[in-house]
């Protein structure tokens, strides 16, 4: 059984199965899958860097989870959007579940930010979806008055 971390969108984590790459494709819908190895080499971060309108938004758990798990700081951290997949893999490189240590492991290393990461990587966070919101935002015209312009009488 190959037990992966599944980081959804809205938040939500759940543990779930994928046996190949194929799979954690379906679980980011497929979307150009890419990935990050944490520092110590032992977890994938599996994500598309699309930009669709369901995907634009930070995956604040699946960023600090891979903040506490590199070497980045927490202003230097990519800031992951969408459907988040972490996995390990074998000593081929092949896709392998996450044994009950890794993700204890997981779950320690996610206890070591500290509350100075936490605010710096909200505040991105934040300046981020401002950013989104003004790029997104559809352009409206000036509104154009539909008065006639005053006749002036000249003496």
């Amino acid at each position: 059984m190959n037990t992966v971390l599944y980081f959804s969108a809205s938040g939500a984590v759940y543990e779930t199965r994928a046996y190949t790459t194929t799979d954690i494709d379906q679980l980011v819908h497929d979307q150009g899958l890419q990935s990050l190895t944490s520092a110590d080499r032992q977890f994938d971060f599996w994500f598309s860097p699309s930009t669709q309108r369901c995907q634009r938004r930070v995956n604040q758990h699946a960023t600090e989870m891979l903040l506490a798990t590199t070497t980045f700081t927490a202003k230097t951290v990519p800031l992951l959007r969408g459907c988040v997949v972490v996995a390990t893999h074998d000593a081929d490189g092949e896709l392998d579940g996450l044994s009950w240590q890794q993700l204890d492991l997981l779950a320690q290393r996610n206890r070591t930010l500290t509350k100075r990461d936490e605010r710096t990587l909200a505040r991105r966070i934040l300046r981020d979806d401002r950013t989104q919101r003004r790029t997104a935002a559809p352009v409206t015209p000036a509104p154009v008055s539909c008065a006639r312009p005053r006749a002036t009488a000249h003496r």
